[in-house]
C-alpha cells in the first residue's frame, strides 16, 4: 500500500519545483470556472451561490490554459469555488485540458454526480476529489447547508466506484474540512478512506467567506494537533506510513506557492484560494507578466527565506511553511507565522474523546 505522504503534496520533484521557482513558471494552475453552486456550505471559503457578473468566457478560459502551458504547467486543478459539475461547459473545458496533454483534478460536492458524469470523467482520466466532511447525514447536511447532501454524496461516490475509480490513471480522494461538528468522527473517516483506497485530504479550515459567519465551526490548534497525531498513529500502526504531524494538511504539506497560482471565475490571479489577494487580472495583463512582476507572488515564491516569526527558525521549514491563507486571514500578513501551528507550543494539546 502506498503511503499517503507519497501521494499528497509531493507530486512534483524538488528539482521541478526549484526550476519553476527560478523561472517564475508554473507546475499546476488552480482554475475556478464559476461561483454558481447548488450547495451553501457553511464553511465555504468563497461564499459561493450564484454566478458572478462578468465571469470568464470559454475563449478566455482557453487563453488562461494556453498561457499556463507556456509557463510549463503540468496539471490543471478545477476548483470548486462554485460547483464545477453545474458549469455548462465543464466537459468542453476538460476535453481542452486533455488535448493539451495535461493532468487534471476536479473538486466536486457530488450533488449531481451520476453514472453518466462519472463515466465521462473516467474516460477523460480526470482525478476526482469528492467533498465529504461526514458520513453522518445530520452532520454532512448541516455543513452542506441543505438536507439530502449526504445521500447525494454517497450516491456520487457509488457512481465513481462503478465507473472504475480509483485506478492507476484516475485517482479518487475526499476533501474534509476540520470543524467542531465532525471532529470526533475524523479518525474513523480517515481509516475508512484508507481501507477503500481513497486518498483523504483532511485540512484545517481558514476563517474566510461564510466560515466567518459561523464561529461555532472553529477548532483550536491544540485539538487539531491531537487529531493529526491520532491520524499519524493510525497510518503508522495500521498502514505502515510514517509522517510528522503539522498543519495545515494531514500526511502532507502545502508547497503550492512555489509553483502554482489561482485564476478566479472573473479572471483575478491570486496566490491561492486562501490568500485571496488579487495580484492582477488576466483580462488586463498576461499571466506571465503577472507572475513575473507581482511582489506578492515573489514573496511567496521565496516564502522559506521571507517567512516571519516562529516559522522562520523552525526545524521543519525545509518542507513546511504552515498555511499562508490562515496566516493572512488571522494576522493580515501572508508572511506571518501560522497561528494554527502548534510545533513551537509545548502546551498545545487536548484529548480526542
Amino acid at each position: 500500500m502506498t503511503c499517503l505522504g507519497d501521494q499528497l503534496g509531493m507530486e512534483f520533484s524538488p528539482q521541478e519545483i526549484a526550476k519553476a521557482r527560478e523561472q517564475k513558471g508554473l507546475l499546476s494552475l488552480e482554475l475556478e470556472l464559476s461561483r454558481a453552486c447548488d450547495l451553501r456550505c457553511v464553511y465555504c471559503y468563497a461564499a459561493s451561490g450564484v454566478a458572478l457578473a462578468g465571469e470568464l468566457t470559454l475563449t478566455e478560459i482557453y487563453s488562461v490554459i494556453d498561457q499556463a502551458v507556456g509557463l510549463g504547467v503540468k496539471k490543471i486543478i478545477v476548483l470548486g469555488g462554485g460547483e464545477p459539475l453545474i458549469y455548462p461547459n465543464l466537459f468542453v473545458v476538460l476535453e481542452y485540458i486533455k488535448e493539451k496533454e495535461l493532468r487534471c483534478d476536479l473538486f466536486t460536492n457530488g450533488q449531481t454526480l451520476d453514472a453518466a458524469v462519472a463515466g465521462r470523467l473516467f474516460e477523460l482520466k480526470v482525478g476526482v476529489v469528492l467533498k465529504m466532511n461526514s458520513r453522518v447525514p445530520e452532520v454532512q447536511d448541516f455543513l452542506g447547508g441543505r438536507k439530502g447532501t449526504c445521500a447525494a454524496i454517497e450516491k456520487g461516490l457509488a457512481a465513481l466506484r462503478k465507473a472504475g475509480y480509483p485506478s492507476e490513471d484516475c485517482s479518487l480522494g475526499i476533501e474534509t474540512i476540520i470543524c467542531r461538528q465532525n471532529y470526533k468522527e475524523l479518525p474513523g473517516l480517515w481509516r475508512w478512506a484508507r481501507l477503500e483506497g481513497i486518498a483523504p485530504y483532511v485540512e484545517a479550515m481558514t476563517m474566510q467567506g461564510r466560515a466567518c459567519e459561523h464561529q461555532e465551526l472553529e477548532v483550536s490548534p491544540g485539538e487539531i494537533k491531537t487529531l493529526f497525531e491520532e491520524l499519524s498513529r493510525i497510518d503508522r500502526d495500521e498502514f505502515l506510513c510514517n509522517w510528522q504531524p503539522h498543519p495545515p494538511l494531514a500526511a502532507s504539506h502545502c508547497a503550492r506557492h512555489e509553483y502554482s497560482c489561482t485564476v478566479t471565475a472573473i479572471g483575478d490571479v491570486q496566490p491561492c484560494p486562501g490568500v485571496n489577494v488579487a495580484v492582477g487580472n488576466i483580462r488586463e495583463t498576461s499571466l506571465v507578466d503577472i507572475l513575473h512582476k507581482s511582489p506578492v507572488i515573489d514573496d511567496l515564491r521565496n516564502i522559506r527565506s521571507r517567512i516571519k516569526g516562529q516559522c522562520r527558525g523552525c526545524d521543519n521549514l525545509d518542507h513546511c511553511y504552515g498555511c499562508r491563507g490562515h496566516a493572512y486571514h488571522v494576522t493580515g500578513d501572508y508572511l506571518a507565522e501560522d497561528p494554527l501551528c502548534w510545533l513551537g507550543d509545548t502546551d498545545a494539546g487536548t484529548t480526542l474523546s
